[in-house]
Order: C-alpha cells, then structure tokens, then sequence
C-alpha cells in the first residue's frame, strides 16, 4: 500500500465504524492563547473536552497535521539525526465523546491493525497504566482485561505515569492510555532479544505507533483529580510510522513519504543519499523541515521575528544552512522542492495547490535572505577567529559563538565546523550557559499561573432556571449577545485569579455577554460590569478554548449579584465600522487587483484596520486610489447588513462566502454580507455601510514575498487626519508668506538650494585646489620621504580627496591631515604605494596608534585610513605621532 492508500483506508474503517470524517484542523493555531501549533490531533477538540461546545458528532475520525518542535524526543536540532522523529507529521485518529470508551476503542484499533492491514500479532505488545498509589488510582486492570482478547499476558506491559498517563497540561482533561508498540526488528534480532524488553527503550525498530486515551479525570490547579463530566476516547497513530512498519522499512524516510522528495534533493545537489552520514543527515533535515515550513505557509503562518512565526523561520533556516554546509547549496533551494511536495501530498490537502505559487515565493524570499545572513555571519566568524588567534588563544569566546546564533542565526555546529577547519575550537559550556540564560528570561516572561475556576452560586438565576427549565437560563452556559446588544443584564458564572510577570488580574465568565472576545482579527471588547454597589472595568475580553472570558484587575465584592455589562460604545462603535470597512476593502481589491486576492491576516480595532492579502506586487498608487473610491462609494450607498446566522456551511458557500485556507469553519457559520462583498465572519458590524462614515488607506507595503499589507482608517480618524493635513499645509503655506501656491514655491526653493549646492561644491573644490598645492610647496622631505602634515578647515570629503591626490601626485609621500567634522577631530592619513610596498607602510594600523591622542579609534587600508575622536586639543600631537610610527 502506498501512503495514500494507507491514509485512505484508515477513514474507511472508521467511517464504517459509524465515525464522522472531519477535515484536518489548520496546523496553525489562531484561537487558542495556550498553544502556536496543533501539536496533537485532539486540539481541535478541546472545547468538547472542556464542555464549551456540543458534542455532537460524538463519533469523528481524522488524519490531522501537527507540528512538534520541543519536548521529549521533539528537539528541533534533533530531527534528522534519527530515522523516526519529525518537526510536521500526520497523526491519524479517532475520538468519541461520551460514547464508546476503552473496550470499543481498544477493539476497533486491533481490528485495524491485524484484520485491515495484516500486521502479525505476534509483533505487537500493548502497555496500560501501572497505576498511582500517591493520587489514589488503581491499576487500568479495566484496559488491560481487554486486551486480553487479543494478546497473550506477556505482551502486556505495565507503564508508569511518565509514559501513560496523560495530561493535556498542568490542569485539565486527563487520564490513562494504552499504547500500541510494534517490533519491526529481523527475526533474528528478535530471537535474541524479546521485543517487551525493548518497549518504551528508545530502540529506532520497537517503537509505538498507536496511543489511546482514556480521558476521565479533570486535573484541579491544587494538582488533585475529579471525574470528567463524559468520558472521551482520543487516540492518535502516526502515520509515517504505520506507513514505515506497512512498506517493510527501517526508517521513515525510506518510506514513500519522504523518498519522492529525497530524490529531488539528490537530483539538485548532485550528492546520494547513502554515500555518507553528513549528507545522510542533512537529506532528511530538509525532506522533514520542507513539509513543515509549506504547510505552514499555507495555514496563513509567514516566517517572522516573534512567536509561530520565528518558529517557522527557525526551521527553514536549519534546512537552508544543513543545504549549504553539507550539500554545497549557495542558492536558494528549499523551493525548488515545493512541487514534488505538492505532487505528493495535493491530493490530501488542496491547500498545497492552491497556495503553492504564494509558498514558492515566500520560501525563496526568505532563503534568500538567510544566505545573505549566513554571508554576514561567516565574516563576523573570520574576524573573531583572527582576534581569537591574535590574542594566543586556542578556542573562540562562547559568549561570541552565541551572539553569532543569536543575532545571525549562526548555528553552533556550523560555528564548530569552520573553527575546526582553522584549528580552533569553541567554548561550548560558555555557549551553554548563555543559551541557559535565554531559555530562563523567555520561560520567565511565558510563565503563567493560574487558579482552577470558582463556580458562583446565583439564587436567583438557579430559580429562575428551575421555574423556566430553558436552556437559556442554564447556570452553566454562557452566550453571547453582542451583535444585538452592548448593555445586557448578567450574571456570573465562575471565576479565576491568574498570575503573569508578577501581575494578577481575574478572568471571569457570564452567562450573558455583549462584550466581544478577540477573534478573527477583531480585538476583545472594554467596558465595565455594573451592580447596585460597585462598578468593574474590564479592560479587555479574550476567547479560550470556546469560552468568553473578560479581563478585570480586580473582582467584585459580591459576585453571586446581578450585573448590567455594558460594553464601550465608542470603541465598539469604531472597531464595527473598520471591520466592516475590512469587508468592503478585501472586495474592491478583489474588483481592482483580480480574484487571486486572498486574506492573509487582519487587525480590527478602534484605532484602525490592517489588512494582508496575497499579491505578487506593489499596489500602484492609481489602483490604491481606485480601490478607495469603491470603497467610499459603497459606504455613501449605506448598504444594509445582511446577516446570516447559524446557516449550514453548504449554504453559506452558495451565497458566496469564500472559505480561506488556514481557518477553521463549524457545520454551521455566520456570513456577514454588504451587496456583493459575502463573508464567513463571527465579528461585529455596522448596521449600514453609511455608518463607517469615509474610508482613507494610509499605508500599502510587503510583508513577506508575495503578500502585501494594507493599513487604513475610517469615520472619526479620516477627520481627524484631515485636520492634521490641512494644519501642516497651512503651516508649510506659512513660510511662504501666505502665497496660495505651496507646490511651486517649494519647487522654486528647491532649485535656488540645489544651485548653491553647487556654488558652495566650486567654492570648496577651488579652495580644496589651493590647499593641495599649498600643501606641496611646504612639504618637508626626510630620509627620501616627502612628508605632508597640516591642518585643514575643510569638510571631511574634500580632506579625503586631497589626501588621495597628494598620495598619487607626489613620490613617496606619507600625507597626515587634520580636520574638524562636526565639532569632532578627524585624522586623515595617507601613503604613496611606494612607502606600502616597498617599507611596509601600514596606514590603518598606524592611525590606531595616533588616534589615541584624540581619545578615539579608527582604520582602514595599508595606504588610506581615518580615525575619529573627542579630543581636539590632541589633534597636532595626534599628527606628529603618525608620522614618528610611519618613519620607525
């Protein structure tokens, strides 16, 4: 079976198991504070798990794309070195909520394994929990007697908490699991060694390829257990593992998976795979980070400086510096690789298709740049080395080699390779000890703490739920009425105190709310929370895991009260309006720029709007212009809101609403539309188009290679910006006496400067003329060497110009000059090449040593230098001292 057809077959079991087939998550998380990736196949899912969301389908199936770079066996500087760890994978799963548990899912998986793919039990071993006597769990003799069904005791093992048990974090879901672990060794490696010796021991041929979990205990902040609400099942198999152990292979990458690709790299790069470890290692370095960086891209994620971003340039900057170390690659490469990525995997994911031209060019773009980097950094390297040596030591600085990992992206092991080549060696604890600091202050400023939620007990709403029994009264629910409303009356729910950079504030949760969490670009809703007694600011709102939580700094004295929560109008008014104004853009782009456009970002606040789109170019000031003018007109044709809630997602596609890759859509959407701009979207909106009030662009850019950005405000701010222009042309008409005609008075002005530019350039060429030929006549010669040494009042160009004058004009001359440039001394020296060649003259060197007497320091060539510095006083000792070394 191919891996296609593996992949296939694992949603048809399911499928005939009565699962749901749901589609892979974006592997880039946009909606969750506590994650940048989808690492595991249930983050999707964790809303259910937590009771925020309904569980229906109970039964779903999938083959979801998650990205690892840290924890165990996850280092990112670590793939590649073995043949069945990787930064992106496939990890195929099966879930059910509250319906089957361990004997359904322990039943189904060995039915797939052994009856679908044929896979010989005899090669299979299965651990279960050994229990924890310290938290009062017993033994899972529960899993363990199902597995009794299908394997003989000794192929059951006992598994300790590190292994199996687990954890969605420090608090939360959790619970035991059962992993499945298959020995692919020869039968004569088994012979020797029973593969239960070798569970769980890292060997690369005994490896597990399927957990299940039972989750069915909540885990509390005080680290103590309660029984979840429902019992979840959510079992993850890797799927390069499985395709491994199927096509009868010793590692992942000699699967065809990763070989297509691999093959690619050998074509390009003239090297076989196989020949040697070096090339080995950097082969699969590349075949694993090329999924992981294009499938990034395609979810909407672009390498950048700070957070997913920097997560995903680090990984395309190990596979581009493994490409030029160890496979000789000075251009860009990693794209060049895209298509056979696509041809492979397109057809499981259609985003790979229809994004491939936008992740071809970004990738070479930032290949680009890296190698540019890598140039950089390698000079930096050769003058540490030369310091390095010159100071008599044997070993560079690990203080030097981090800062070169640091702000050049220089990795430590290519720092080690050139070193070795000019016989020296690294500082590696030195290095280790920075890079410990690092990881210190960034866990530091990460570091959270958070308290477990404290239900408020509400009389009044418990008996109104009693006296109604509706849903829309249940004490545990919370809904959001923000599109109707900014003044509800509420009630809490629950509450927490959470702690960060030494900073407390409270998250708390009503059960009605107008108040607006940050989502889909739009920031989260201020305002306050009114009793009879007390007034609370919320000083912002936030969504987590499907829950609207709203930031205080404080709680109120009695939270079980009735509360009226109103929202900042104002602010909420001006968010509406540049979102909604966000909509009208991304359609007149799409009229003016073509139906390539496609949103790749957005920021809605009540300051403004910021909009990334792909397109291959700069937007042109006619079409900036153009795209306005559509904009504004909609806005005076107050076209009203057409809202469509809660309708199936089928439905909402044929209004026209265009599904955007990297987004996570439910069976049923919201789609906001303004006559023909159709959109999904969960914001808030004006009611009319009139109520945006004017739309103004204010700045078009690049983001990263084919994506553009563009910044604007609406209402209230293009008036306020109008102000501000036509306050600085009356300012600027101002200095012109009040003349109407500010253009051509500044154009007038500019011409009049330009001319005594170039009077003033005469005037200092002739004087420059006169000083060179005063300079001759009083030259003094000494030992054959013509000797030039002044002061000149001239600007530092025209010192220099001289100084390479006289060095040319005059034989053997040694020319030292002095100058002021702006209020600083300046040394400028020169020597004919006669004096550098034949008396080893060494100007640069030389001016190191004068320029001490000006308190400063410079350099340059054999025959020219300057130096700079902040005594003036010095400046003729200064002089004399450059040429007393000159003729030593």
């Amino acid at each position: 079976m191919t891996a296609n057809e593996i992949r296939d077959s694992f949603k048809k079991f399911f499928e005939s198991k009565g699962h749901t087939i749901v589609p892979s998550a974006p592997m880039v998380i946009k909606d969750d504070p506590t994650l940048m990736f989808t690492n595991a196949g249930m983050n999707q899912w964790k809303d259910i798990i937590l009771g925020t969301r309904d569980p229906e389908p109970r039964r779903r199936a999938d083959s979801q794309k998650c990205l690892r770079v840290s924890g165990k066996h996850n280092d990112l500087e670590e793939v590649g070195h073995d043949t069945y760890h990787h930064t992106m994978f496939e990890m195929l799963g099966n879930w059910s909520f509250g319906d089957y548990f361990k004997e359904g899912a322990i039943d189904m998986a060995w039915e797939y394994l052994v009856d679908v793919l044929g896979l010989d039990p005899k090669d299979l071993y299965v651990t279960v929990f050994e229990g924890s006597p310290e938290e009062n769990i017993p033994r899972d003799d529960e899993a363990a007697g199902y597995w009794r069904k299908h394997v003989p005791e000794d192929h059951i093992l006992l598994g300790n908490k590190h292994d199996n048990f687990w954890e969605m974090g420090d608090t939360g879901p959790c619970g035991p699991c059962s992993e499945i672990h298959l020995d692919s060794r020869t039968p004569e490696e088994k012979a020797k060694v029973p593969g239960r010796e070798l569970v769980n021991k890292d060997d690369p041929q005994v490896i597990e390829i399927w957990n299940n979990v039972f989750m069915q205990f909540n885990r509390k902040a005080d680290g103590s257990l309660e029984p979840l609400a429902m019992n979840v099942i959510d079992t993850g198999m890797g799927f390069e593992r499985l395709v491994r152990a199927l096509q009868g292979k010793h590692s992942n990458y000699d699967t065809d998976v990763f070989q297509p690709i691999i093959r690619r790299i050998e074509e390009l790069s003239g090297k076989q795979y196989g020949s040697t470890e070096e090339v080995d290692v950097a082969m699969r370095v590349i075949a694993d980070h090329i999924r992981a960086v294009a499938f990034s891209i395609a979810d909407g994620q672009l390498p950048g400086n700070a957070k997913a971003g920097y997560v995903i340039r680090r990984i395309l900057r190990r596979a581009v510096r493994y490409a030029y170390t160890f496979l000789g690659q000075k251009q860009a490469f990693m794209y060049r690789l895209l298509p056979t990525l696509v041809s492979e995997m397109g057809q499981a994911y259609p985003e790979l298709v229809a994004q491939q031209e936008l992740i071809s060019k970004v990738m070479k773009e930032e290949e680009d740049s890296f190698l540019r980097t890598l140039e950089t950094g390698i000079r930096l390297l050769d003058k540490v080395m030369a310091e390095t040596k010159a100071a008599g030591k044997s070993a560079i600085d690990g203080t030097q080699a981090f800062t070169l990992f640091d702000t050049y992206g220089f990795p430590l092991d290519l720092t080690q390779l050139i070193c070795r080549e000019n016989g020296l060696s690294v500082d590696e604890a030195g290095f280790d000890v920075e890079m410990q600091k690092q990881k210190e202050r960034a866990r530091n400023a990460a570091a959270v703490e958070t308290d477990d939620w404290q239900e408020v007990v509400n009389d009044e709403l418990r008996m109104k739920n009693d006296e109604s029994g509706s849903q829309d009264t249940d004490i545990h629910s919370s809904s959001f009425v923000g599109w109707d409303y900014t003044e509800y009356e509420c009630h809490i729910l629950r509450y927490r105190r959470v702690t960060q950079k030494k900073q407390t504030f409270y998250q708390i949760v009503l059960d009605k709310t107008p108040f607006y969490a940050e989502m889909g670009g739009q920031v989260g809703d201020q305002g306050v929370l009114v009793s009879e007694n007390e007034t609370i600011d919320i000083i912002d709102t936030k969504s987590e895991n499907g829950l609207t939580v709203h930031i205080a700094k404080k709680l109120p004295q009695h939270p079980e009260a009735s509360f009226m929560a109103c929202v900042d109008t104002d602010k909420r008014h001006a968010s509406e309006a540049n979102h909604s104004a966000t909509h009208l853009l991304d359609q007149a782009l799409r009229e003016v720029l073509g139906t390539h456009v496609e949103q790749k970002g957005s920021l809605v606040s009540p300051e403004g709007l910021r909009f990334d789109f792909s397109h291959f170019q700069k937007v042109t000031a006619e079409e900036l212009r153009q795209v306005e003018r559509i904009v504004n007109q909609r806005i005076r044709e107050n076209i009203p809101l057409q809202d469509h809630r809660d309708v199936p997602i089928e439905q909402a596609k044929e209004l026209g609403a265009i599904a955007l890759f990297g987004e996570k859509y439910g069976d049923r959407v919201r789609v906001v539309q303004f006559g023909k701009s159709v959109e999904f979207c969960g914001g808030c909106h004006v009611k009319a188009t009139g109520q945006i009030g004017m739309f103004k662009i204010v700045a078009e850019s690049s983001v990263a290679a084919g994506i553009r950005r563009i910044e604007a405000v609406t209402g209230q701010k293009v008036e306020e910006m109008l102000y501000q222009l036509e306050d600085t042309i009356g300012a600027i008409r101002n200095f012109f006496n009040g003349q109407p005609d500010v253009t051509a008075n500044i154009e007038k002005m500019i011409m009049e400067n330009a001319d005594m530019k170039r009077q003033v350039e005469q005037f200092v060429h002739e004087k420059g003329q006169q000083a060179k030929q005063m300079l001759i006549e009083k030259a003094v010669v000494q030992d054959g060497v013509t000797i030039i040494k002044h002061f000149l009042p001239l600007p530092a160009d025209a010192v220099k110009d001289i100084a390479f004058q006289l060095r040319a004009e005059v034989p053997n001359a040694l020319v030292a000059l002095g100058s002021m440039n702006q209020d600083k001394p300046l040394l400028t020296c020169a020597a004919s090449d006669s004096l550098v060649q034949e008396h080893g003259v060494n100007v640069g060197k030389i001016i190191r040593e004068a320029a001490k007497l000006i308190q400063g320091g410079g350099g340059g060539q054999p025959h020219f230098a300057t130096a700079g510095g902040r005594n003036a006083d010095g400046l003729s000792a200064a002089l004399d001292k450059f040429v007393e070394l000159a003729l030593a």
